[in-house]
């Protein structure tokens, strides 16, 4: 029990090899000046255009963007820690950026397949979304009280590239995808509360 709520994100080597393949455009973007926060922004207006490319029926054009969001919003952390511009500002503009775009994104889709009338995918919708605030919303939260709270099985990059991928293959693949966002982002929810309730139950015992 304790391993599934243990479990890590994505593997190391992927994380380091997807690292190693942007650095490039992060040392041209450290020699250019470029702000880290024109990433966040960016990361923000492709995914709202996800969402409507999702409203107007381009599925793959949406996946496209939504990946893309995904790619802007990996390199504006990257950008901040490599160009000493770490700011807590920065960090709240890039969380409070991708609840929007996240939200645009999965409104997008479930305007998407209420209109085909695929009411449960649409249902599967709202709870991939509630889920996925969730999961930023006991990280934020368990982080304000102290605790470290990076744990979680479907975090933002995995909910994103599961939807990008999916949407680039086709409409079912795409509905498959949703359904796994809406249980695991859930489960991931959960995992947080156990990994910080872990914490605070150590915490409380090395105080006896």
């Amino acid at each position: 029990m304790n391993k599934i709520f243990d479990t890590k994100p994505i593997p190391p080597a992927f994380e380091k090899f997807f690292y190693s393949a942007i650095d490039p455009i992060v040392k041209v973007a450290t020699k250019l000046n470029i702000h880290p926060n024109t990433f966040t922004t960016f990361s923000f207006f492709l995914g709202a255009a996800a969402s409507f490319f999702a409203i107007t029926g381009n599925l793959r054009i949406s996946a496209l963007f939504i990946l893309l969001s995904g790619l802007c919003d990996a390199l504006d952390g990257r950008l901040a820690r490599n160009s000493g511009k770490v700011t807590k500002f920065g960090a709240l503009y890039d969380s409070t950026l991708d609840r929007y775009s996240e939200v645009l994104f999965f409104f997008g889709l479930a305007y998407f397949f209420i209109i085909h009338n695929w009411y449960l995918t649409a249902v599967a919708v709202a709870i991939a979304l509630g889920g996925s605030l969730m999961v930023s919303y006991v990280r934020a939260r368990a982080e304000g009280l102290g605790f470290d709270c990076k744990v979680g099985i479907l975090q933002r990059a995995e909910r994103l590239l599961l939807l990008g991928i999916g949407g680039l293959i086709h409409m079912k693949a795409l509905v498959v995808s949703i359904w796994i966002v809406a249980a695991l982002s859930n489960f991931t929810a959960v995992q947080r509360i156990v990994h910080v309730w872990k914490q605070d139950k150590a915490h409380g015992l090395s105080e006896k």
